[in-house]
């Protein structure tokens, strides 16, 4: 209580973004090389998708290493050498047993925090971020490491045309602290959803499903298209309502880049000015988990989003699997890197 018998409270705890790092394979697979292979061209991938390249991890090149540069990126960002957990979003790892995230923290020198991975492929990254914010919100952790990273040319069949020209390989990564909801760069919203009677629209089929032969990445095309519209935009509209905004308001809507066309009726349907919608996929792909803070750390690199942004992030992926989140963009300068 101050002297004039108010009482003072404090801002409610939250997860404050305070580092964003990347990374890509250096390997760029342009539409014309996918051409001839998949009976298509230059011009359909790109008017059906809005995309005009990929990446493609270089077969040396581990999951574990995309994510780990990442993560040290996000650090240096950062201006950290510790945090006090990790928390990997990941739909392709190398193997089912053990999560990547504990030889992640051994490689990055973070000795024996608690580290684990989060499955939701293409919201990963957002269910990571709120998993990381509870970790903060509880008391268990100050500092948590959050990484999404994927390599999906190794589960995407190169001769599917409609899953080929879509996918890329790539890693980002972001710090959160634990701080208060009236610090820039604090996560003030989250929504979470899935619907499990979508479960085959999006899936790789294990080894009771699909005995013998290759198990590779397949998706129910139109159908998808139509719930991820539908999933965003409600998902987006909830974190909206709860942040009091309007969309007309926003400085950045950032879903997830698996498809220019998506994207763009989503923030139609949401009301967000054509200026405001983030679209970064042209040159990377679809990277699943990944492509939210790969969007974040090219388009705050350009200064397509600017310190006291009003900011969505939305998301939607296999389960199926929805999220979205909402801050005020900070000041911070991404460090990004290529492997």
């Amino acid at each position: 209580m101050d002297a004039a018998g108010l009482v003072r409270r404090a801002a409610p705890a939250a997860a404050v973004l305070t580092g964003l790092g990347t990374c890509l394979p250096r390997t760029e697979i342009p539409n014309s090389a996918l051409a001839d292979v998949l009976d298509t061209s230059d011009e359909w991938i790109r008017t059906r998708t809005g995309i005009a390249a990929r990446r493609r991890a270089a077969p040396a090149v581990s999951l574990a290493d995309l994510a780990g540069a990442a993560a040290g990126n996000a650090l240096r960002s950062a201006g950290r050498d510790t945090v006090d957990a990790l928390v990997v979003a990941t739909s392709t790892p190398e193997r089912p047993c053990p999560a990547v995230a504990p030889e992640l923290a051994h490689r990055l020198g973070q000795g024996a925090i608690p580290a684990f991975d989060v499955s939701a492929v293409c919201s990963g990254f957002v269910y990571a971020t709120a998993t990381a914010a509870g970790l903060l919100a509880a008391g268990l952790a100050d500092h948590v490491l959050v990484v999404a990273a994927e390599i999906y040319s190794r589960i995407v069949d190169p001769t599917d045309r409609a899953t080929a020209v879509l996918f890329g390989d790539g890693a980002g990564a972001v710090v959160l602290r634990r701080g208060t909801q009236d610090e820039a760069g604090a996560l003030l919203a989250f929504d979470l959803g899935s619907d499990g009677a979508g479960r085959d629209l999006i899936r790789v089929p294990g080894e009771r499903e699909q005995p013998t032969g290759e198990r590779w990445f397949t998706m129910a095309g139109r159908q998808v298209y139509l719930q991820a519209i539908r999933h965003m935009s409600n998902s987006a509209l909830r974190v909206l309502k709860d942040c009091a905004w309007d969309a007309e308001t926003l400085g950045a809507f950032v879903a997830h880049q698996a498809n220019a066309r998506i994207i763009d009726a989503v923030a139609a349907q949401l009301g967000v000015p054509s200026w405001a919608v983030v679209r970064e996929l042209a040159l990377v792909g679809n990277t699943a988990a990944a492509s939210i803070p790969l969007a974040l750390a090219d388009a705050a690199a350009a200064g397509r989003i600017g310190p006291g942004a009003r900011t969505v992030l939305t998301a939607f992926g296999g389960g199926l699997t929805w999220g979205s989140t909402a801050l005020i963009w900070p000041e911070l300068a991404p460090v990004r890197s290529e492997i």
